[in-house]
């Protein structure tokens, strides 16, 4: 049986899917972070959505990466998990 990592340097070693993985990167680092938040919050999706006054599918669509998320929406997953929004443009190759 092929493990997870195993799998994922398979396929990374592939060019085109190399690139495209780079081309999301920062949909999921966003995404890795909401979920950090949450987590560390000790908060379920369904409690975000209540004190974001969204819905937990919405939650879960945030958390997922498939969509870059507003800074707005940013901004109230914050407050909504008792944590402080930084935006930070790194020089490339950091």
């Amino acid at each position: 049986m092929t493990n997870l990592r195993d799998l994922e340097a398979r396929l990374l070693a592939n060019p085109e899917v190399k690139a495209e993985f780079d081309r999301l990167a920062p949909e999921f680092e966003i995404a890795e972070a909401l979920i950090r938040a949450r987590q560390r919050a000790g908060l379920s999706q369904e409690e975000v959505a209540r004190r974001m006054g969204t819905s937990q599918s919405a939650i879960a669509r945030l958390e997922s990466g498939r969509k870059m998320p507003s800074a707005a929406s940013l901004a109230r997953f914050a407050a909504a998990t008792g944590s402080r929004l930084r935006v930070e443009l790194l020089p490339v190759g950091k």
